[in-house]
């Protein structure tokens, strides 16, 4: 079954092509939910470097909601067509993450990325490139700030800040569990900003990253988790 993906352009582009690229696609991003969106299935996605940085590592764990059980997982490879160019992440990433998406025998409802949604300076982050391309809602889950400036959120758990570039929301700063670093949650595509918090929110229990991409980042490096 698998994921379908849209050909929007080709991944073998220079840092130039890269950007204006960027600049294009962003016009087609919906920051809205579908009217009724009650994920079932929700994948956490993520993806590292092997081979001495020739090769990407792409991993996709589909949990389904509430009970975030694991219903099906995917590891895929794919050469390493771009340098890492800051800003530019997803042109690196993408053709491993889709081989991935393309082997999973059910499609999900939501993805999860572990990266940035609109808070990128030309507001396509991996996740806003990844909804696009798949046409799914998307979410960019991120451990450290790209772009922005916001004010420190409450210690608790669930507490959120506004991330802002000048007067534009491109994110929320959110404490995913009491008393640790806060995780940069942005809308990718086809999802408010407000349902992006609370379906990060719904993925997390005892840990800072929600649990599907807690499970995709430990594919993704070959570790195993821990019991």
């Amino acid at each position: 079954m698998g994921v379908s993906i849209r050909a929007l352009h080709p991944w073998a582009v220079d840092a130039a092509e890269g950007r204006r690229l960027q600049q294009t696609l962003r016009e087609q991003l919906c920051l809205k939910t579908p009217r009724g969106f009650r994920p079932r299935l929700v994948a956490g996605i993520d993806a590292g470097v092997v081979d001495g940085g020739r090769t990407i590592r792409a991993a996709v764990v589909v949990m389904s909601l509430p009970d975030l059980a694991v219903v099906t997982q995917s590891v895929a490879r794919a050469p390493a067509i771009m340098p890492y160019v800051p800003g530019l992440l997803s042109f690196r990433e993408l053709p491993g993450v889709v081989r991935a998406l393309e082997q999973l025998d059910v499609t999900p409802d939501l993805l999860l990325c572990d990266g940035q949604g609109i808070a990128h300076p030309r507001r396509l982050g991996i996740a806003a490139h990844l909804g696009l391309i798949t046409d799914l809602p998307a979410i960019g889950v991120a451990k450290s700030r790209l772009v922005g400036t916001y004010r420190e959120p409450r210690p608790e758990k669930g507490a959120t800040s506004g991330l802002y570039d000048g007067h534009e929301r491109i994110g929320t700063v959110l404490r995913s569990r009491d008393h640790v670093r806060p995780l940069y949650v942005s809308p990718g595509h086809r999802i408010s900003h407000e349902d992006a918090v609370h379906w990060v929110l719904t993925c997390c229990t005892r840990y800072r990253l929600p649990e599907p991409q807690r499970a995709a980042d430990q594919l993704a490096s070959a570790k195993e988790a821990p019991a």
